[in-house]
């Protein structure tokens, strides 16, 4: 039992389905697990122990396994609707008791998951952090000084920790990716409108379909995001793509075209996290892949990075109290037109019309067929998931006033939307996998990006990495 903690989702319904461990064993082991450590973390604060006991004590009655994750104990983002357990966002006044599962938290318990709790999120997911005046801060477990990264920091810190045996976030912002590489655990970032929505939301019966935002999988093995992506991965009543209709992934490195794009002129970028992903392409190289450190997508990336934010600011602007909007308004007034940072040009989209929405979606159209042609030449780019490793704790101050240095340069914390915003713009699929350490014993993780729809590809991939460099490391002292 000892070791169960850091097992596979998919070891530990392979244990189950062999009477090795009983459901309720394993639900009892992650509880007390959680009731021990967590303390220290903060990472499962939303407990729904005592009905997933009685979940649990039910399973171990079936004859038969009801899914491919029976008897797993999982814990799930704050932000996802469970029924019966408080949905926030983070925002007190937001606070509500939903009556029924997210239609992916439905589709897990259909799976054979056992549902203990959900985990910390940051105010309304607008963070690389996890911490609200709700629920307080939540840990990184490689360094309790440091954040786990955000808005899905509370799964990645649970994941490393071994609190929980598969999680599942969402990301518009690089919520899943940021969170993964800052705690060396896995995460996908799907095709968009691939996963439904629905029940996802800071309000009851919430939107569908939301620009850029996703949700998904987060583990500790390629192979658990490969699992969960089939389970979750099916139309809401409003979309078409099936988890039938994607392609199936490579099987082996050997002729794969793959291309490290591994720091840009447009942004800075940690050297360790450059290095790291430039040992990644060597790396497969070894494997037999064809690996190109230049080749590129015919796009500029600055323009890339300008439209993202316009489209981020956009969604996040788009539904602000008439109060607010007018608040907001007085501060793009007071923008110089010369500043082209990245808190500016997201507040340019504050009152945006619909017109000129579609004019951004015009160009990010173009920009897509781009990215089209470049996967017709290469199977996979490969590049930072994020510029910095986990960052210390920044409490209480706004985006515009929080700093880090890179490189002996010090850079503001929107411009760090970089590595996620040049991919998410574009709606493409991107699993984030960990490559290794910095010198200071910090995680270092990367993005594995396909063409659309190719989401078992960049899990496969993913894979690749994870055997020749070893894939999740458990910290120590959470034994």
């Amino acid at each position: 039992m000892a070791d169960i903690a850091f097992r596979s989702a998919k070891h530990l319904a392979a244990m189950v389905r062999k009477r090795k461990i009983g459901c309720v064993e394993a639900f009892d082991h992650f509880a007390a697990r959680i009731e021990r450590l967590d303390p220290r973390l903060n990472a499962v604060v939303v407990r729904d122990f005592e009905a997933a006991r009685r979940r649990a004590k039910a399973l171990d009655k079936v004859k038969d396994p009801i899914g491919p994750l029976h008897g797993v104990p999982m814990t799930v983002k704050e932000s996802f609707d469970v029924a019966g357990l408080p949905t926030t966002w983070g925002v007190e006044a937001l606070r509500r008791i939903p009556t029924a599962d997210a239609l992916v938290v439905e589709r897990l318990r259909h799976a054979g998951a056992v549902v203990m709790g959900k985990t910390n999120v940051p105010p309304m997911l607008e963070d690389w952090q996890a911490a609200n005046p709700i629920h307080g801060t939540t840990n990184n477990p490689w360094d309790l000084s440091r954040s786990p990264g955000g808005s899905s920091g509370g799964a990645a810190a649970a994941l490393a920790a071994g609190l929980t045996g598969l999680e599942l976030g969402s990301d518009i912002g690089g919520s899943i990716r940021q969170p993964a590489h800052a705690c060396g655990v896995f995460g996908h970032k799907p095709s968009h409108a691939l996963l439904p929505l629905y029940g996802h939301a800071p309000v009851a019966d919430g939107q569908g379909q939301v620009d850029i935002a996703c949700i998904g999988p987060m583990a500790r093995s390629a192979g658990d995001l490969a699992l969960a992506l089939d389970i979750l991965a099916g139309p809401d009543a409003l979309d078409s793509i099936t988890a039938a209709k994607l392609p199936r992934g490579p099987k082996s490195p050997t002729g794969l075209r793959v291309a490290i794009w591994a720091e840009d002129d447009a942004t800075r970028t940690d050297p360790a996290i450059t290095q790291a992903v430039l040992a990644a392409g060597a790396a497969l190289a070894e494997e037999g892949a064809i690996v190109s450190t230049t080749a590129r997508p015919s796009i500029d990336p600055a323009e890339a990075f300008r439209l993202y934010l316009r489209l981020l600011g956009a969604v996040s602007f788009s539904r602000l109290p008439p109060e607010e909007e007018a608040r907001m308004a007085e501060h793009v007034a007071a923008l110089k037109p010369d500043d082209r940072s990245a808190g500016a040009e997201m507040l340019r989209a504050v009152g945006l019309s619909h017109g000129a929405w579609l004019t951004l979606n015009d160009r990010r159209t173009r920009m897509r067929r781009l990215w089209g042609a470049f996967f017709r030449e290469w199977d996979v780019l490969i590049c930072p998931s994020f510029a910095v490793p986990a960052q210390p704790h920044m409490p209480g101050l706004e985006p515009w006033e929080k700093f880090t240095e890179i490189g002996g340069v010090r850079t503001q914390w929107n411009e760090l939307l970089f590595w996620p915003g040049v991919i998410g713009a574009t709606l493409l699929p991107a699993t984030a996998a960990p490559l290794g350490r910095t010198d200071s014993g910090l995680p270092i993780g990367c993005q594995i990006v396909g063409p659309m729809h190719a989401d078992r590809r960049t899990i496969a991939v993913a894979g690749m990495l994870e055997d020749v460099l070893g894939g999740f490391r458990a910290p120590k002292g959470w034994a």
